[in-house]
């Protein structure tokens, strides 16, 4: 065996060690571990559940868009879910100083009588701190994650500004409306007027 043959086989015998020890170990659980469990958030969370899908046709600006409902981890399709009747869509996030003030007026707001169906969206933060945020101000909206990064699959169909909170008003015919004013509701007789004549 020739000099440079030698050395080609200690490298090659190095290249394989390296490669061994790099691959994850069976007893290594870390590398398949799942997601973040989010059972105990959630449970303490008590979110409603998240709508059911109408049987009327999807909101056409959102149809065939997925989100995975906070409550329970269930993927929903949003264009379905608010379809058939007048919902208020409001997106939010858990570092959001204004969307702390306008949730518990939501939650509010949604108790009372003949008040339009409300739908939280959730973004641009771990769904845990989500969850940990809706305990702590003791709201229980349906919601849904459309994930912590800079957009999601619902931002880019309702086209959200950059500022948060933002809302929607989807009104029972499917259309899609911005509520530019107020820009954060601050009492539910705000939210009862962004909302009125959506029958």
């Amino acid at each position: 065996m020739t000099t440079v043959t030698k050395w080609a086989l200690a490298a090659a015998v190095l290249a394989v060690a390296l490669i061994v020890a790099l691959l994850p170990r069976g007893g290594d659980d870390s590398a398949a571990k799942p997601s973040e469990d989010l059972a105990p958030a959630r449970s303490a969370a008590a979110l409603q559940a998240c709508p059911a899908p109408s049987s009327t046709r999807p909101v056409k600006q959102l149809e065939g868009v997925k989100a995975e409902c906070l409550g329970d981890g269930a993927s929903v399709d949003v264009g379905q879910v608010l379809a058939g009747a007048p919902v208020l869509v409001n997106v939010w996030a858990s570092w959001c100083e204004p969307c702390r003030t306008e949730l518990p007026v939501l939650q509010e707001y949604a108790k009372q009588p003949g008040a339009v169906r409300v739908l939280g969206v959730q973004v641009q933060s771990p769904a845990k701190d989500g969850l940990e945020l809706l305990a702590k101000l003791g709201v229980h909206l349906p919601s849904v994650y459309d994930g912590d990064g800079q957009s999601g699959p619902i931002r880019t169909a309702l086209k959200v500004p950059p500022r948060l909170p933002v809302s929607y008003l989807v009104t029972a015919a499917g259309e899609v409306r911005f509520i530019a004013n107020p820009p954060t509701f601050g009492n539910t007789d705000q939210v009862r007027a962004a909302v009125g004549g959506t029958s």
